[in-house]
């Protein structure tokens, strides 16, 4: 399995069998790197609703004519716009050709602007991502939270992406134990130095990481881990 981060939160990630990218803040990230033009997927996953995980969602749904896997409201709202969706729910999951998708609690909001009104997107979610075999767990946007203790209990994951940026998300202490609460071999920091507000040293928390017996990977735009 090949994963490769394109900056902020989004993660592509490949096997033989399936492609999938999730949270594609692409067009309006200067650090992504790339084009949603340039994105072939078989889905498009989305953990919220906030223009910085929702990003080109619709687009790259669209020009691949694959679905979207979202929280009921999301997916609803992606459908009126013309894209084609699975509708999910926290705890549901559901199996789409070679790819198996859970979604799991996270704590945080949802929401979507469109001009001077905000449109309830349902719930925040983390994904549980099974293909031919490993488990990539995207953690979304949330709050640190006694229950990802669960996650990892109940779930070998091969390797978790978890935001560190702090202010509207966990921050690195808290990522920390989520990594441990994970049981992941393997981490990659998300959600962090897009914006001011949200900086962090993603080389010092992956060196705390590696204290742990935990191997930490902090991504450029374009770079890519194997696992």
């Amino acid at each position: 399995m090949k994963i490769t981060y394109y900056g902020h939160s989004a993660l592509l990630v490949e096997t033989e069998q399936a492609k999938v990218i999730i949270d594609p803040f692409l067009s309006g990230n200067p650090n992504s790197g790339i084009s949603p033009d340039d994105i072939t997927v078989d889905a498009v996953l989305l953990t919220h609703g906030h223009s910085d995980h929702l990003g080109d969602a619709v687009q790259i749904a669209k020009q691949n004519d694959c679905p979207i896997f979202a929280v009921f409201e999301l997916a609803e709202y992606c459908r009126m716009k013309g894209a084609k969706v699975k509708h999910m729910n926290i705890g549901g999951s559901h199996i789409y050709n070679a790819i198996a998708v859970k979604y799991t609690q996270a704590f945080h909001s949802s929401s979507i602007q469109e001009g001077d009104v905000w449109i309830y997107a349902g719930q925040p979610a983390g994904i549980l991502l099974t293909i031919e075999g490993k488990t990539v767990f995207h953690a979304g946007d949330t709050a640190l939270f006694s229950d990802l203790r669960l996650i990892g209990e109940r779930t070998a994951i091969d390797l978790a992406a978890l935001p560190i940026g702090d202010m509207l998300t966990m921050g690195p202490d808290d990522a920390l134990l989520a990594a441990r609460w994970l049981r992941a071999d393997k981490v990659i920091p998300l959600h962090y130095n897009t914006f001011p507000d949200i900086a962090q040293d993603a080389v010092d928390f992956c060196d705390r990481l590696r204290l742990e017996g935990i191997e930490g990977f902090s991504l450029k735009a374009g770079e890519s881990i194997e696992i």
